[in-house]
């Protein structure tokens, strides 16, 4: 086992279990609302992660197969997304901010030729964007509908001025939509003075040189800021358009 990875064993298995407990019980104190939440989602991470331990060697050795294990990814994201901003029957289609944002880009870096094209090389570049379009959509949308929901009134005062349908809802909810992006912004400003991304850790773990671990998480950085510009205008758009919408309240 190298030296540099981290040790599997039973120590490993009591600090997973110790930080979901804490994050479970700090956001119940908090009154967060999110703590089952939090052990679902750890619980979920940690079934999933040993399923793709087991799928990704085969996976990996075939292009096919890779290709199929993206559609998936895009699949199960264009889902939770879905489910974040409305509902599957109202919100499916975010599936096309996360595709728009993120399959260019990818196309884009390959045809570069900034990065070796193998399976081992893009399946996860594929998911760091596919993942960025997803939360980006998801966090664009939810803003969207909630500032035309709480401010109505605003909308319909738009309309009485003249703005037709879509221009009235974009005043409302375009401002605000763009908070999506700043998760991703923060990280591109800080990326070595506060975090060292996982891209980067990535390559020097792989062997690479640090200079080789720095363009990596620079270039992913750079597309995923990228990918998530695309996502949330597209995303807002939609809104202000109606496609994208929550079930009427009954």
């Amino acid at each position: 086992m190298s030296q540099n990875a981290i040790t599997v064993g039973p120590a490993l298995v009591v600090l997973l279990v110790v930080l979901i407990a804490v994050a479970a019980v700090v956001a119940r104190l908090g009154g967060l609302g999110m703590g089952r939440a939090a052990v679902t989602a750890g619980c979920r991470a940690t079934l999933q992660l040993a399923a793709v331990s087991v799928l990704i060697t085969a996976v990996l050795g075939s292009a096919w197969a890779t290709a199929g294990f993206i559609v998936l990814m895009l699949t199960i994201a264009v889902g939770t997304s879905a489910r974040r901003v409305a509902s599957v029957r109202h919100g499916w289609p975010v599936v096309v901010p996360i595709a728009v944002g993120a399959v260019p880009v990818g196309a884009v870096i390959l045809a570069a030729g900034t990065m070796p094209l193998t399976t081992v090389a893009v399946l996860p570049i594929a998911g760091i964007l596919i993942g960025g379009a997803m939360t980006a959509t998801s966090l664009a949308g939810r803003r969207a509908l909630d500032e035309l929901r709480q401010r109505y009134g605003e909308y319909e005062a738009a309309l009485a001025l003249g703005f037709g349908p879509r221009e009235a809802a974009l005043e409302v909810c375009r401002p605000s939509s763009g908070q999506a992006l700043v998760p991703a912004l923060d990280q591109t400003r800080t990326v070595g003075l506060v975090t060292l991304p996982g891209a980067f850790v990535g390559v020097l773990l792989g062997g690479g040189s640090a200079v080789q671990a720095g363009a990596t998480q620079l270039l992913v950085l750079v597309a995923l800021v990228a990918v998530e510009a695309v996502a949330v205008t597209v995303t807002v758009e939609l809104v202000a358009r109606g496609h994208i919408r929550r079930p009427p309240i009954t």
